[in-house]
């Protein structure tokens, strides 16, 4: 092969030995003219000045061979090999000139370089394959540029010029492997964040799911949890940390612990929302959230929620018809300055809510309302157990393991119970109007329902002292209206006193001279719970709650 030939139509060669002639001709061009000044470079030139070579007269086979990129240079159909540099020597060995590269260069077949190379020599425009490791166990990013002589198919040629990068490309891995460990660190402490089992409530069943955001998208502060709060009520929360990483799921475990502890005083749901407002700003005044906060009472059968800023509930009702919880919406956590308010939602036997995530029905380019739109079609049609339900509503929503950002959903139905086990779920209530005869009656009351509803004769005792304490409670402290509320579930047996008074009672240690103190006691001793909290417009509750042996079901 006449690499001389072959380097003579490298691409530009002509074009410059064309403008070297140029540019030897033009002084003499000059020196024609008359009154013509010679050039000043033509005075300066005397034997001792040897002029700089110009590149087109460098030896093109002593320059690619000092070069240390990897070269080669094929030519014909089959890409026969007509030079290889020393660099590509030295990195895979001697290669045989004149034979097919398939058979001569068999790491460029390896590395898929093939296809490239006829794609480069039918399209005759140059082409570059990034980053590619050897066989050698270096990276290397190929350059392919054509080169032509003639019309004959053995005249075109491809030049491959492989640029070794594997210090790029070694830090590149180091940079994606320390994001991995990164996000994995922050996947790990979300998902140790949230409710390892969620708490199952009597008269509701739930399921949840938590889907981390992509590789490419750090993990988010997303939150869910399901508190049972006592008396037959549970506390439903979802949240949403704005920003992502480790940050964002600190500040989200943070939230989450503040919502437990505030659940427990039982306060309705604007009220917690007001303290983890102010909790917020202290943990970070940069740093703001979304969260709806709902509380669920099956005596009510209704959803009371409060929301700041957060996306509204969804409600399937026994018909079919899905409802959706708008109003009242406040700021998100952590701006201040803003009071916040309570509504509500029907959620009667039958019923199914969802509560979700912005992760779910936010996408690029779309509004919002059309996502949640979607998502109240999907929850339509959607039925099964609350756990098929979360399934079907993530899969509608096209969320798969690269989606970009988290996604949190929080299922609960309130199921319709009929036959045996709605047997196993009753309520009776009675209405005090005060008086002597208002104790006696309410045990009275109490026990003939306790004893319809075939509880054994130590729990039937138990209930019924409890029943008469609450109530002499009641009639001593607190004001008209009255009820005294029974009711059973398949777990346990609940008894809750309501008046309008709005002094909440406390346990205290009666001392042996004192005449009154001792019915709260006597409650919190026999009971396996108690506790009181403030009713809407007014006044108080004081419940307990005793556990059903496995044969009272």
């Amino acid at each position: 092969m006449n690499f001389t030939r072959w380097s003579a139509r490298l691409p530009g060669t002509q074009r410059r030995a064309a403008a070297r002639t140029d540019q030897v001709a033009l002084p003499d061009r000059q020196s024609e003219q008359p009154g013509s000044v010679p050039a000043a470079r033509a005075e300066q030139l005397t034997d001792a000045t040897r002029p700089v070579p110009a590149v087109d007269e460098l030896p093109v086979r002593e320059v690619l061979d000092r070069v240390p990129a990897l070269v080669a240079l094929v030519h014909g159909p089959d890409h026969r090999v007509a030079y290889v540099n020393d660099a590509y020597v030295a990195a895979f060995g001697p290669r045989p000139l004149g034979e097919p590269t398939r058979e001569a260069l068999p790491e460029l077949d390896e590395l898929g370089l093939l296809p490239l190379l006829d794609q480069v020599q039918r399209s005759g425009r140059p082409r570059t394959l990034k980053s590619r490791k050897a066989p050698d166990g270096r990276s290397y990013t190929f350059s392919c540029t054509p080169v032509t002589e003639g019309e004959s198919p053995d005249g075109h040629g491809v030049l491959v010029f492989a640029t070794d990068v594997t210090d790029h490309a070694e830090a590149a891995e180091r940079l994606r492997a320390s994001e991995r460990r990164q996000r994995e660190t922050a996947v790990t402490l979300q998902r140790s964040l949230l409710p390892q089992e969620l708490e199952q409530p009597d008269d509701l069943r739930i399921a949840a799911t938590y889907q981390p955001g992509g590789t490419e998208a750090a993990v988010g502060g997303d939150w869910y949890d399901v508190i049972t709060l006592g008396g037959g009520r549970t506390a439903l929360v979802i949240g949403d940390v704005m920003g992502r990483g480790v940050r964002a799921a600190a500040v989200m475990g943070q939230l989450r612990t503040a919502v437990r502890a505030y659940a427990r005083l039982d306060l309705p749901p604007h009220e917690v929302l007001q303290l983890l407002d102010g909790l917020a700003t202290e943990i970070d005044a940069n740093q703001i959230a979304t969260c709806v906060y709902a509380i669920h009472d099956p005596n009510e059968g209704r959803l009371v929620y409060a929301s700041a800023g957060h996306l509204p509930i969804l409600v399937r009702d026994e018909s079919g018809v899905v409802l959706r919880a708008d109003e009242p919406t406040g700021p998100p956590l952590g701006t201040g300055g803003w009071m916040h308010a309570s509504g509500s939602i029907p959620l009667g036997p039958g019923s199914t809510a969802v509560l979700y995530t912005d992760g779910l029905v936010e996408r690029r380019n779309e509004d919002l309302d059309e996502g949640i739109a979607a998502l109240e079609r999907a929850l339509a049609g959607a039925t099964g157990t609350p756990q098929v339900v979360c399934d079907r509503l993530v899969r509608s929503a096209g969320v798969t393991a690269d989606h970009d950002d988290d996604v949190a959903v929080l299922v609960l139905q309130h199921p319709a119970r009929t036959g045996p086990d709605g047997e196993l779920f009753r309520n009776a209530a009675l209405e005090l109007l005060g008086g002597v005869e208002a104790a006696p009656r309410a045990r009275a009351f109490a026990s003939g329902v306790l004893t319809s509803w075939r509880f054994p004769a130590d729990l039937h005792d138990l209930g019924v002292l409890a029943a008469s304490e609450l109530v002499a409670n009641s009639l001593q402290h607190g004001i008209p209206p009255m009820r005294l509320r029974l009711r059973r579930t398949d777990r346990r047996l609940i008894i809750e006193v309501t008046d309008g008074d709005d002094h909440l009672p406390r346990r205290r240690r009666a001392e042996p001279g004192d005449e009154s103190g001792r019915g709260i006691a006597i409650v919190a001793t026999i009971a396996s719970n108690w506790g009181s909290r403030r009713t809407p417009g007014g006044g108080k509750a004081v419940w307990c709650e005793f556990l059903l042996p496995k044969g009272a079901t």
